[in-house]
């Protein structure tokens, strides 16, 4: 199960029951450093995403490393370890 995913069911269990984060990140076996911690990925991440799959679909012989000249050529600040990776 995803950090997401059981952030969703602590805070579940805390407006449910009226009880505290850490009785509930104990209840369910999650850190609460897990729990407090900021996900990095931003909206970036999607757009860059869904553009990845645009090109791939236009130009399907492209491999991860042409996807990642094109989209530097569109200005996006990418190296090819994260087109390959998303």
């Amino acid at each position: 199960m995803k950090p997401a995913q059981q952030r969703e069911r602590v805070r579940f269990l805390v407006s449910t029951f009226s009880g505290r984060i850490r009785r509930a990140c104990d209840t369910i076996k999650l850190n609460r450093s897990t729990y407090y911690r900021k996900s990095s990925a931003g909206p970036l991440n999607g757009m860059l995403r869904e553009r990845i799959k645009e090109i791939a679909a236009a130009r399907v012989r492209y491999g991860y490393r042409r996807i990642g000249v094109l989209l530097r050529r569109e200005g996006f600040k990418i190296n090819d370890k994260r087109v390959y990776r998303l």
